[in-house]
């Protein structure tokens, strides 16, 4: 289905930086070459001195991929596009440069903030809303603020310049086709919402581990740490999504009032060394990769005792999920790479005597990237029909049509927030999460350490999820 393009122009701030080449360029070209951004233009700027032919070098290079696969109309969307883009050198936190640039666009335009959040806030304290075009969007990337109290100041300064539905803080995790395949395995079966709730469920482990150490991000890791970077910023809105009962419609005003909903009900126990663990990865091998001690890699300060593994035991106070534990664990530089959510059924309450060989529960995975669905069930095995052995049912659900840079792009363009971040959720996920941050930094939850390429710290249960 092809797009309605409402905004005219995109600009990104921090254009020549990482995040614009490895992901925002590839996104946007999926979107140029299927015709779901007709019109659209693109301006760059930085601050960094570059040249016309550097910005649409950078362009080029990281829309070779589209093209290589687009038909003649992708082709000549994404000539054109490269062929028109500009380039600004300005400080986004000078009072004046960004406003006088946002005048001279066509609008409405789209300003994504490819920035560290720091300073996307003291670009957005310099402008002022009658400084903008008609209809401008605001994109945020996460984390949203360092905190609550930062969040929530965020939050008014956005207000203050554009409507709530035009704010676009963007969670790439959250791909809409992942958001679709939750909802429409929770929501369109009659089997699983019955026993979807605490009478059935034991407990629902969110399993984020990558086997990629820091790879050049110490700069912004080691300020954030996995509790920050994934837990906070991603692995609570999957929390949601599975936990959340059935909107009226996935329009986003009902999708995101009920995320709010479960959210507003969402904490974290003290005391915090009995619900959260927390991890730093020691050197190690991964893949036949030699992979350094987290503390001596450049750009790391020890000190600050950053973790690079954190899980946490999340509660829910609502009639649903009351006492049902939900874990949280995110984690680098870990010798096996798992992205998916595991939901534990409860045993049977009494298994006919004469039968033999269930020794683990009922399991849901859904797995993320690719999104699969696998069902674990106890069935009569061959030979001794007495003995019932695990089969396992597996289907691969809907893939993505595009890259997740491409899936938020296309809902800022064309205006739609369903994918987008509300401001009070976004202060939310900091309020489940701040009360752990202050009590890792007190030092009364220990930080543990793991070889890289291990599972984990020893002393750690290895079945999360397993």
């Amino acid at each position: 289905m092809t797009s309605k393009t409402t905004v005219k122009t995109l600009l990104i701030l921090g254009a020549s930086g990482d995040l614009t080449g490895r992901l925002l360029l590839p996104g946007l070209a999926g979107l140029l070459a299927t015709g779901r951004a007709a019109g659209l233009k693109l301006v760059g700027a930085g601050s960094d001195p570059w040249t016309a032919a550097q910005w649409q070098g950078r362009v080029a290079g990281a829309f070779a991929a589209a093209t290589d696969g687009a038909d003649a109309a992708g082709k000549e969307a994404l000539a054109g596009v490269t062929a028109g883009t500009v380039y600004h050198q300005l400080d986004v936190t000078a009072e004046g440069p960004l406003a006088s640039l946002l005048a001279g666009l066509e609008a409405p335009v789209a300003v994504y903030f490819a920035l560290p959040p720091h300073v996307s806030q003291k670009a957005c304290e310099v402008l002022r809303g009658g400084q903008l075009p008609q209809g401008t969007r605001l994109v945020m990337e996460k984390p949203f603020g360092s905190g609550s109290e930062s969040a929530s100041e965020l939050n008014r300064t956005l207000a203050a310049l554009v409507p709530e539905d035009h704010i676009h803080r963007v969670d790439h995790f959250l791909g809409k086709a992942t958001v679709l395949n939750i909802l429409g395995l929770r929501f369109a079966n009659r089997f699983l919402e019955p026993v979807w709730n605490r009478e059935h469920i034991e407990k629902v482990e969110i399993i984020f581990d990558e086997d990629l150490a820091l790879e050049g991000r110490a700069r912004y890791y080691d300020g954030a740490g996995a509790l920050r970077d994934m837990v906070q910023s991603h692995l609570l809105h999957i929390m949601a999504l599975l936990a959340i009962d059935a909107p009226a419609t996935i329009g986003e005003r009902d999708l995101r009032d009920a995320i709010a909903t479960v959210l507003r009900a969402s904490s974290i126990a003290a005391p915090y060394r009995a619900s959260t663990r927390r991890a730093r990865y020691t050197a190690g091998a991964i893949g036949g990769r030699a992979v350094p001690d987290y503390a001596s890699e450049e750009g790391v300060d020890p000190a600050r005792n950053t973790e690079t593994l954190a899980e946490v035991r999340v509660e829910i106070d609502n009639w649903r999920w009351q006492g049902v534990p939900f874990i949280l664990r995110s984690g680098k530089a870990l010798g096996r790479k798992r992205k998916e959510a595991v939901v534990t059924f409860r045993p049977v309450p009494h298994l006919p005597t004469g039968f033999s060989g269930v020794d683990s529960p009922n399991q849901l995975r859904i797995g993320f990237g690719p999104d699969t669905l696998q069902l674990d069930v106890d069935v009569n095995g061959p030979g001794d029909m007495f003995t019932l052995d695990r089969a396992t049912l597996l289907a691969q659900l809907n893939a993505p049509g595009m890259l997740p840079y491409g899936e938020v792009l296309e809902g800022v363009i064309t205006g739609d927030p369903l994918l987008s971040v509300r401001g009070d959720t976004a202060e939310d996920c900091w309020r489940i999460v701040e009360p752990v941050l202050e009590a890792w930094q007190s030092g009364s939850v220990p930080l543990d350490e793991y070889d890289a390429g291990s599972a984990g710290p020893a002393g750690w249960p290895t079945a999360v999820g397993g």
